[in-house]
This record gives structure tokens, sequence and C-alpha cells, in this order.
């Protein structure tokens, strides 16, 4: 019987050249480990390799948590793990009608519970086309406000080949100078360096915010972080699939502010200052561009709290001076009068300070069933015609 007699009592005793010998062929394997490492990342095809959708059910939506222990979730820069925990991911397209919804924190419902979300009430409302399909409608928002963060997400989801993608959006994603803000943006300089050249955006492809990982950032020790974050996102996926709890719910917030400030500006812009450039236009039309490779596209502008607090006439809400969403929301009709693309505006939609929580663009559960409603419509619409009546 093979005992480990041969480890414990050798038949000639240790010597320090063999020590050496073995230490010296041990650094030379993690030496060679971490060579391949620098030179092809695994990281991407470990995020492929998910219980979710198969030992467990995949999430509703795209994972992020500031509270892990809170919120059996957590926030990575991983896109493939990403997907690969989300429903989407496992789905039968089979007599589907797949929409892929775009967006932010009020796409991806800060507050609220998976099924609450726009794209849980729409769901639910268990709607079908005219030819019989069921409207399953995919909540790929995620929470911050940049244009080309929806556009990264969107670039990598049309590989799950949707029938419509719904792109909801608000004047604050448009801001330029805060493209590249998002820490998922700037942890995948790649990705936004190759949407910057293929469509000729006008963001900066050098610009420092963007994050270039070292050598030493692409060694085993350098990715531990990463690679600890792709372990518990399947470990979260077990207490998730069990309370289907993915967030967060204080007992208390800050809820959004009614009383406004005598402030006419834009993150420092009047109307004297703020030029058309300023807006990236150019990001949304890219993503519109890509999409229209796999499905039509129908974009909606975002309903938000109109506050009758002070200020209210100089003022919208915490986020936007009136002048400037005004000429927003022209600018964009402009781009629908020009056969650009499919446009509903919905911004007054539900303007009551009661439907709103900790955000102008936040919704509570009740006001998000009357969105879905409008919006769930509007995807039908676009099914049977192909546009939308404003």
């Amino acid at each position: 019987m093979q005992t480990w007699k041969w480890l414990t009592s050798p038949d000639a005793p240790y010597n320090w050249r063999f020590i050496r010998n073995v230490l010296v062929k041990t650094a030379i394997l993690f030496a060679a480990l971490n060579a391949a490492l620098v030179l092809a990342d695994p990281l991407p095809a470990l995020g492929r390799l998910s219980a979710y959708n198969v030992l467990f059910r995949g999430r509703e939506r795209l994972p992020y948590g500031e509270n892990p222990a809170a919120s059996y979730n957590l926030s990575l820069y991983q896109i493939d793990a990403m997907f690969a925990a989300h429903a989407l991911d496992g789905a039968d397209p089979a007599g589907e009608y797949r929409v892929l919804l775009i967006g932010d924190s009020s796409v991806w419902g800060i507050l609220l519970e998976p099924d609450d979300t726009l794209a849980g009430q729409i769901n639910r409302a268990g709607l079908r086309t005219a030819s019989g399909e069921r409207v399953r409608v995919y909540n790929l928002g995620y929470p911050t406000m940049s244009l080309v963060k929806d556009l990264m997400l969107l670039d990598y989801a049309l590989r799950y080949e949707p029938d419509l993608v719904v792109w909801m959006v608000t004047l604050e994603s448009f801001d330029r100078a805060a493209q590249l803000e998002s820490s998922i943006v700037q942890n995948n300089a790649p990705r936004i360096r190759d949407l910057i050249a293929r469509y000729g955006l006008d963001l900066d492809p050098d610009d420092p915010r963007l994050v270039d990982p070292s050598t030493w950032d692409k060694t085993l020790f350098g990715r531990r972080r990463a690679l600890a974050d792709l372990l518990r996102l399947q470990l979260y996926g077990v207490p998730w699939a069990i309370t289907g709890i993915d967030q967060e719910y204080p007992d208390d917030y800050t809820p959004r502010a009614i009383d406004l400030p005598a402030d006419a500006t834009w993150h420092g812009m009047d109307d004297a200052t703020l030029t058309r450039d300023d807006l990236a236009f150019d990001v949304l039309e890219a993503g519109v561009a890509r999409a229209r490779e796999a499905a039509p596209v129908l974009v909606i502008n975002e309903p938000i709290f109109i506050s009758e607090g002070e200020n209210s006439d100089i003022r919208y809400n915490f986020f936007y001076p009136q002048w400037l969403y005004d000429l927003y929301r022209g600018l964009l009709v402009e781009f629908r009068d020009a056969g650009l693309w499919p446009y509903l505006d919905l911004w007054d939609l539900v303007p009551d300070a009661d439907c709103y929580t900790d955000s102008a663009v936040h919704l509570t559960p009740d006001c998000s069933a009357r969105l879905a409603e409008r919006v769930g419509a509007a995807i039908v619409q676009m099914a049977e015609a192909g546009d939308v009546a404003g």
C-alpha cells in the first residue's frame, strides 16, 4: 500500500541541494504562471464560467452593490462575468420577443425590488405581440449616468440577438466631460478605446481616467482582487437565488430636493457658455447605429421630477435648469424629425413629488408601474409598426 513514508522517512536525508532545487523549480513555475497571466488575460474566460443559469437562476439585473453582505451583490468590472450572471445569458429565445432595456440607475432600479423595476413591471404585464410572441424585457441598466457606459454595455449585449433595443436617456448622461467618470468605464479602457476609434467619438482615448494596468497589475498577485470578485459573485448567487435580494434597502434615505438653489448653471455652464458639443449626442448616434446592426431602436427620454418648490421657476429639479433641459428636449426632437430614430418623450409622465424617492429620476413602485404601462405599449407598437406615436 502506498504511503507517505517516502516523504516523511526518505531513504536518504534531505540536503540543502535538494531543498534549493525544489525552491528554484517552484520559483520558475510561479514566474512562468505570472508571465502567462501578463501575456494572456484569463479573466474574460474565467468570467464566462458561471454557476448562474446552471446551478441557480440568473440575476434580473447586472451585478452592482456597495454593501455585498447586505445585498448579496457586488460591483465588478468584468463585463463577461456580469452578463454570464444575468438571466439573459441562460434564456431560451424561442417564442420570445426579446427587448434589451438600456439606461442608468433609474432603469437598474435603485430602491426597487427586481419585480418593481421598469423591466420587471413590463414582464409582469404578460404582453404579447400581434404574432403571439411573449414580450420579455431584460434589464441592462447600470447605476451611473454616462452614454458611453450605455454604449459599452449595449455593444456587448447585442450578441444575445434582441428583437428591439429600448434606450432610456436623461440629460445628465449627456455631459461630455463626465462620459469617462464611471468606474466601470475607466476599468474597461480597451473596450472604450475601441468604441472611440470605431465611431469617431469626441472623447480622448488617452484620457488619464482610463485605467491601463501595469505589468505588476497583470500578475497573479496584482489580479487577486479581480479573481476574488469573480469567486464572490458566484458565492452570492446562492443567497440571491433563495431570497431574491440583490440590493440593500435602507430604512431611511434623503429624499429628492423640492426647494432648489437659485442657480441656472449646469456643471458650471450657462446659456452663454454651453455649446452643442458639450452634449454627447455623437455617443447616442453611435449607440443607435450599433444597435441597428441587430435590431430596431427606441429612444425614450425618461421621466423627471418637476419641482414646485423654491426656485422652481429656474430649475425643474436639482439636476436640471429649465433653459437647458428645454434645449435638450428640442434637440432630441430634431433627431427624431430627421428620421434618425423613433423617439418617445415621457419627461412629464409622472411629475408628482410622491413619485420619486432619493433622486429626481428614481421612481416608486407605483409610479414605475405607470411608466411600465406606457413603455410596454410602445414596445408592442414597435413590434407591430416599427415606430411609435409621440
